[in-house]
């Protein structure tokens, strides 16, 4: 902290430099005090002594107004603190400030820690004070503090105490000295600072110097880990040509076994030849009874309708032939739907172009029209979402009329019962959703792709045959799936549906 004080240059030299004494005062110049009063501890409090009334000293002679005090560096506004607390205890007590009496009985290594702001204050505050402390302080100094008071320093004096003494004994120019010794000392500081990089930048080069004798050892040890594992790889290559060999032979052995199981093959295809020639003359002779049994039935069963019986002979053979061909085929329930596995993958299914597509319907905006497709047994209903809601209530907001389309579509699958898709664009940009309807399946395009493609690949998902509609007034999109079996109806038929509902 600065010590800020009026400046008095203007005081005598005389009195800048011996304090004014008392009648009786010890003289300064020899160092001899009053000592503290005994039987009081250094940190009791001195109440008699506090007050006791201090002599009347003399008054300084008044001078013009004194400039601001200086700021000074750190080490120099300790040593003064500590100049002060060394001499503080050897002072008379009535020349002793009051508020200071009190630090001047603490132990010496604590009277400059604990009582420095005090000091400071003091000495800031009053120079006859000041002047006192000096006195005592150019006395221990010697030869230094003489030179300090005829206003020049020697060169190889320390700068903070030159600065010190400068302070308190202020003679003339003292001001330059305390610049030139805050000068000093950041140069001193900046030098400790470039020692320190300097030792820095050596021990990284000894790290360096370090980690590059580690990596020679590194690659050292590499290289002999690539000779050791050229020695393995030309193993493993004489290895795999023993392999090799062995395969020759083995596949040798192989197409001897696959000429033997031909020879074989062919013993028992004739075998099965007789085997089938006489099941055919079995089939024959039970044809000709079954024939037999036809025509005593059909005599019993005159009555009955000839229609009748071929329609009921026609259902039964279709249903059995289902089921015959349901366990040929090991068919089981299936759980998941074709359209499930386009959301799934990003990449194309192969293209399918179902026969008779020509056939199909040609686009039409009739709400009567999708309810006839919807009636088709498995239908299949693909809806492009954006291209439906921008023209039935595009005013809403982008959430409000995916909301509305998804709940729509909600109730026409629980009517229906068919499956139905509804595709957006761009699912990086879908800020709301609410939880799909029982029988709907919500999309989004990805990256890089559009909701017409997705709808294309839906589409070509299905297999042949399966009624596929696909509600979208884009032409591309009709003509790209009517290419492909399905029946392409415009938005206006599918909003005046959901209108109706």
């Amino acid at each position: 902290m600065p010590l800020t004080e009026s400046h008095d240059d203007n005081l005598p030299q005389e009195e800048s430099v011996a304090a004014v004494r008392h009648p009786g005062e010890d003289d300064p110049a020899a160092g001899v005090g009053t000592p503290p009063e005994p039987g009081t501890g250094p940190e009791s409090e001195l109440s008699e002594a506090e007050s006791e009334p201090r002599l009347s000293e003399p008054e300084p002679e008044p001078g013009p107004e004194s400039e601001p005090e200086p700021t000074l560096p750190e080490p120099v506004r300790q040593r003064i603190v500590a100049l002060t607390a060394a001499v503080l205890p050897v002072l008379p007590g009535d020349e002793v400030p009051v508020p200071l009496r009190r630090v001047a009985k603490f132990a010496p290594n604590r009277r400059a820690r604990l009582g420095a702001p005090m000091i400071a204050a003091q000495l800031t505050a009053d120079p006859l004070f000041r002047q006192r402390i000096t006195a005592r302080v150019l006395a221990d100094s010697g030869d230094l503090g003489a030179a300090v008071v005829a206003g020049t320093a020697p060169a190889a004096a320390d700068p903070v105490e030159v600065a010190a003494l400068a302070y308190l004994a202020r003679p003339r120019g003292w001001r330059e000295l305390i610049d030139a010794s805050g000068a000093a000392v950041r140069a001193e500081a900046d030098k400790a600072v470039v020692d320190e990089l300097v030792r820095e930048a050596e021990q990284r080069a000894t790290r360096a110097e370090h980690d590059r004798a580690v990596a020679r050892v590194e690659a050292d040890k590499l290289r002999d880990e690539v000779a050791r594992v050229r020695d393995e790889l030309g193993q493993l290559r004489e290895e795999n040509r023993q392999l090799a060999r062995t395969l020759r032979e083995a596949q040798a052995r192989e197409r001897r076994a696959t000429e033997l199981l031909a020879t074989e093959r062919g013993r028992a295809t004739r075998a099965a030849a007789e085997a089938d020639a006489e099941l055919r003359r079995a089939r024959a002779r039970l044809a000709e009874a079954e024939a037999a049994a036809g025509v005593a039935r059909a005599s019993a069963k005159e009555a009955r309708s000839v229609d009748d019986a071929k329609l009921w002979l026609l259902l039964e053979t279709i249903g059995q032939a289902a089921v015959g061909l349901r366990r040929e085929l090991a068919l089981d329930p299936v759980d998941r739907l074709p359209a499930d596995f386009v959301a799934d993958t990003f990449a194309d299914q192969p293209n399918t172009t179902p026969a008779g597509a020509a056939t199909r319907a040609r686009d039409t905006d009739d709400p009567a029209r999708l309810d006839q497709l919807l009636a088709l047994p498995k239908a299949h209903l693909v809806v492009d979402g954006y291209n439906v809601t921008k023209r039935g209530f595009g005013e809403m907001s982008l959430e409000q009329q995916r909301k509305r389309l998804i709940t729509g579509l909600g109730g026409i699958a629980a009517q229906t019962g068919d499956e139905v898709t509804v595709v957006f664009d761009g699912a990086e940009r879908m800020h709301g959703l609410p939880p799909a309807p029982r029988g709907v399946r919500v999309l989004f395009s990805r990256k890089g792709e559009t909701a017409d493609e997705l709808i294309r690949r839906l589409v070509r998902a299905e297999p042949p045959g399966r009624p596929v509609v696909v509600v979208s007034s884009d032409r591309e999109v009709a003509d790209g799936v009517r290419r492909h079996g399905a029946y392409p109806l415009g938005a206006d038929s599918l909003l005046r549906r959901l209108a109706r509902s």
